[in-house]
């Protein structure tokens, strides 16, 4: 959440309004006084690593009433507000666009009793409403990810990789329970990203018998020599009969059914606390930058927003729309109508519930299609957090769908080589977890040995290609520098000639600079940037953190920009460098790694089988055509197949790098935030769009 306060606050100073903060939610705006207080740019630095959020949140029971919301109004027309940005969940947001819709009531009726005079009434005639969406349980319908919610997925993550490592050493079965009283997203993304056994959630209750039917799998996967369990309850897990399904009741079932050592782990409100992750800062940022704009253009006929999240674009919502879809999908859970709840919850959970029934639970080999299709999966390129937990998918996806699947070892140089080896379902189990790459990877190039990795091919009888890979921590340096004054941080990312990391790290972790390839600078550029940070830390204690892709110029080096800012600096900061190197390739994945991952490979492995189908004739596969070599990857809202040969036009192939990038939009939202005077486009800002109710005649069972 503090995230998006530095965001409306900054914006809103950028544009030129007059900022408040409203401290202890609705409470205080019901109170007043020392809760509603002018905000200013340095109010709101050293905030992006601090979790909760600094100006409080409470729960108001005079704002439910029309008094306290009367009491409220009065408190907004003696600052001059007008323009609410409210960052909550459903209930909060129901609440505010109650307080806008009454506003004119409100105000009469503050001129009757003599509180405010006509003149006020006329000035502050209207109230705008835009809404930020803080829940993390990812409850709320029209976005696909609400601010928290990538964070208390770290949480949950970080506790399973901890416990499996004592469930492995002493054959332990875990119950966890998470949060997510009306909503299993956490329980499902969690346990989708650690692969977990069981999961029981409230939109989809087990079927009568499930308890057998989860035992028989526990103790098969114990017979298969797995040496730990571990099963994920969300805390409103109910079964066919409405009935709660609770940590402690799974636990006695395994115990007594199993005799297995079962532990249970209630893990309640550490998933709420902590430092949020970099994909939260950037969600949070960009939305609270939206909510600006958004206020901007409303007028007294537009309805209240809520700023959204549509694949990798900001939209915007009719806040009561979403409302409304929401309390659907609780309506339908209560009348016991679970698929409709499902779908009512979106594309993307309905995907997720799809891809861990399709991982989790293996059919028998008497239910298996049998294809007759030989496909190998490899890594190329250098490794990534997220490879393993997408050879796993690709694995297991691909023997459900009845092919024999082939595992590469040291990507093209272990292809020609010959070291490929069959993989099995149960092989790729425990792989989500783990960084780097299990099956090895090299920077080797086919091009030297296609007729080697051809003769493979033959040998093994391979029909298609799966090929994971690429073209072949800046927060803690910033929380360190927290406790220092005048101090600035020199970092230097990896990337290649690509600008990514240095461009949405420092957005993330409030950068004052970051120098990239995509966006060409000189000396003076250079000189600008000291002296901004100069005239920043003259005026208030700051920290400074600059970033630097390493291949961003040849002559302008980290070493460069060092001595350079160290020089000019002198007298009112001191400098620190740091070359973060392969510290950024290694450790485990994040959640959002483990489960874009995971599924992109599933979705790669089902068009694998979709075009082997389409292209095999007489005993053999012909893929003649441009649409069998494809790259599969996300373009805006959507994964998108698309041809290798229509890459040609669009890859500039010296520096490894797409001609257009769309993060590129992004860099004027870190100089704004960072008070740099800069210009920003407008025109790619989020466009009001409406919820469509999605009906299952419409669904895509292959979308993610």
């Amino acid at each position: 959440m503090n995230a998006a306060v530095r965001a409306v606050v900054r914006m809103g100073i950028y544009v030129g309004a007059k900022v408040y903060f409203i401290h202890e939610g609705y409470q205080g705006m019901v109170d007043g006084g020392e809760n509603i207080k002018e905000a200013s740019w340095e109010s709101v630095s050293s905030m992006l690593q601090v979790g909760g959020t600094v100006i409080g949140s409470a729960r108001c029971k005079e704002f439910r009433a029309r008094d306290g919301r009367l009491k409220a109004a009065h408190n907004l027309v003696q600052h001059g507000i007008t323009n609410l940005c409210v960052i909550g969940g459903d209930g909060s947001l129901t609440g505010a666009n109650l307080f806008r819709e009454e506003w004119s009531g409100l105000l009469a009726e503050l001129v009757e009793k003599g509180l405010i005079d006509e003149e006020a009434a006329q000035r502050y005639s209207a109230l705008h409403i835009v809404g930020m969406v803080g829940s993390i349980d990812n409850d709320f319908c029209g976005t696909d990810m609400t601010i928290g919610t990538d964070s208390a997925l770290h949480r949950i993550i970080e506790v399973v990789d901890a416990i499996m490592t004592t469930a492995q050493s002493h054959q332990r079965t875990f119950v966890l329970e998470v949060m997510g009283r009306h909503c299993g997203y956490l329980a499902l993304v969690s346990a989708l990203a650690c692969g977990a056994d069981w999961v029981l959630i409230p939109e989809m209750p087990p079927e009568d018998g499930w308890e057998d039917k989860m035992c028989q799998k526990l103790s098969a996967n114990r017979a298969g020599m797995k040496r730990l369990n571990i099963i994920i309850i969300a805390e409103g897990a109910i079964d066919f009969k409405n009935k709660p399904i609770t940590a402690g009741y799974v636990k006695d079932l395994v115990v007594r059914c199993l005799g297995f050592d079962t532990r249970v782990t209630i893990l309640g409100h550490v998933q709420r606390g902590g430092t949020p992750s970099a994909f939260d800062r950037i969600l949070a940022s960009r939305m609270g930058v939206e909510a600006v704009l958004a206020l901007l253009e409303t007028t007294a006929n537009t309805p209240a927003y809520v700023v959204s999240l549509c694949g990798n674009q900001s939209v915007r919502l009719p806040l009561m729309e979403c409302v409304q879809m929401t309390q659907e999908v609780q309506k339908a859970m209560d009348e016991k109508r679970f698929e409709e709840a499902v779908k009512l919850r979106g594309r993307s959970f309905e995907n997720n519930l799809k891809t861990y029934k399709l991982l989790a639970h293996r059919k028998p080999e008497s239910e298996l299609p049998v294809s007759n299709f030989n496909v190998a999966v490899l890594n190329v390129g250098a490794p990534a957090a997220g490879m393993n937990a997408a050879v796993r998918s690709a694995v297991r996806v691909g023997i459900s769908e009845g092919h024999k699947m082939f595992a590469v070892n040291d990507g093209f140089e272990g292809f020609y080589k010959g070291q490929i080896r069959e993989i099995k379902w149960a092989d790729v189990g425990g792989w989500t977890g783990q960084g780097g790459s299990l099956l090895g990877t090299k920077r080797t190039l086919p091009a030297k040995h296609v007729e080697k990795i051809a003769e493979q091919m033959r040998i093994h009888n391979i029909n298609a290609l799966l090929v994971i890979g690429g073209f072949e921590t800046c927060d803690r340096i910033k929380q360190s520098a927290s406790g220092t004054k005048r101090r600035v941080f020199i970092i230097e990312t990896m990337g290649g000639y690509c600008g990514y990391l240095a461009s949405v790290g420092g957005l993330a972790a409030g950068a004052d600079a970051a120098y990239i390839y995509e966006e060409p600078f000189d000396i003076r550029d250079l000189q600008a940037n000291v002296e901004h940070l100069t005239d920043k830390m003259k005026t208030s204690i700051q920290r400074g953190l600059v970033l630097r892709n390493e291949n961003s110029n040849d002559n302008y080096t980290t070493d460069f920009i060092y001595q350079l800012y160290s020089e000019e600096g002198k007298g009112v900061f001191d400098c620190r460098k740091n070359v973060l190197g392969h510290m950024q390739q290694g450790g485990a994945p994040s959640p959002f790694d483990r489960n874009f991952g995971t599924k992109i490979a599933a979705k790669a492995m089902q068009w694998i089988t979709k075009k082997l189908t389409e292209t095999y004739r007489q005993g053999r596969v012909f893929a003649n055509t441009e649409e069998s070599c494809c790259l599969l990857g996300m373009r805006r809202r959507a994964l998108v197949f698309q041809p290798v040969v229509q890459l040609k036009d669009e890859t500039d192939f010296i520096h490894r790098i797409p001609k257009e990038q769309w993060w590129l939009k992004l860099r004027p939202l870190m100089k704004i935030l960072a008070k740099y005077k800069t210009t920003f486009d407008v025109s790619d800002s989020g466009q009001l769009e409406h919820v469509v109710r999605i009906r299952p005649k419409d669904l895509d069972a292959s979308t993610v």
